[in-house]
């Protein structure tokens, strides 16, 4: 059934792939993200891109005034925008760290809270929030990143409650590890932050084994991840969550069944 999506941060990764899937699959795509130009290709195709900075509220606003004005309510909306910022705790600004919120949680929020009058009108409607394996385990120089992932867990799980008696589903997404442009944003500004710092050591071990490990094939394609969220579309009746990706399902069974200090010891065996 051809349904009226609109999904975030689909200028690359994750977001394009899936942008892409959901219009080859027949389907009327709104493609948001700050980089228009980047998404030439997806109107190519026959998609919708649209400009749209998740921090901003007028931003937000336009868009959903654009889409409901064309079809009165969203029928899915796919929450993917995001980012990660790495280096120590005590390295890191509270003003990133704040950004780092504002992006991942803050933003995907508002932009909720502005489709749901509509869904809730309708009766129907499903959220869907690209979380990561990171909301669920944690990795050293990741603790603002992890924390919005963590949250957004939380968040989605409360939501998926409160939305249930008017027909509404939410979707939990978690990604293992994606071949996208997070390894590059990531790795030069937790250098800057962290590389001389007294975390220097741990800094570049942490950037020795991302580089090698984006060497020898050390994720998945973002196609994986589409491919899952296009099934979380087409389903009748969907699943709470859906895992794909490259060390999500090993990593999550290890961290669910094992104690704190055995994943911590197989988390930092990787970052000698």
């Amino acid at each position: 059934m051809k349904q009226v999506i609109l999904i975030t941060g689909a200028s690359s990764g994750i977001g394009k792939a899936t942008a892409k899937r959901l219009i080859q699959d027949g389907h009327t795509v709104y493609s948001a993200a700050r980089r228009l130009d980047q998404m030439v290709d997806l109107k190519a195709m026959g998609g919708h891109p649209i400009k749209m900075d998740i921090t901003i509220e007028s931003n937000i606003q336009e868009v959903v005034q654009t889409i409901q004005g064309q079809h009165g309510a969203l029928d899915i909306l796919i929450n993917n925008a995001g980012y990660a910022i790495y280096g120590a705790m005590e390295d890191t600004s509270l003003d990133d760290a704040r950004r780092q919120f504002e992006v991942n949680l803050f933003g995907l929020a508002r932009l909720t809270q502005l489709v749901l009058p509509a869904m809730r009108e309708r009766g129907k409607g499903r959220i869907i929030n690209v979380s990561s394996m990171g909301g669920k385990i944690y990795t050293p120089l990741g603790s603002w990143y992890h924390a919005t992932k963590h949250a957004l867990e939380g968040w989605s799980d409360c939501l998926r409650l409160e939305l249930k008696p008017f027909g509404i589903e939410v979707v939990i997404i978690e990604p293992g590890a994606i071949v996208t442009e997070f390894g590059d944003v990531m790795l030069e500004p937790m250098l800057k932050r962290s590389g001389q710092t007294a975390y220097g050591p741990m800094t570049q071990s942490v950037a020795t084994a991302t580089r090698e490990s984006y060497k020898t094939g050390g994720g998945s394609a973002p196609e994986v991840i589409s491919d899952l969220i296009s099934k979380a579309v087409m389903a009748r009746r969907p699943k709470t969550r859906y895992v794909a990706g490259k060390f999500a399902r090993p990593l999550l069974f290890v961290r669910r069944f094992f104690s704190d200090r055995f994943f911590d010891r197989i988390i930092m065996s990787q970052v000698k």
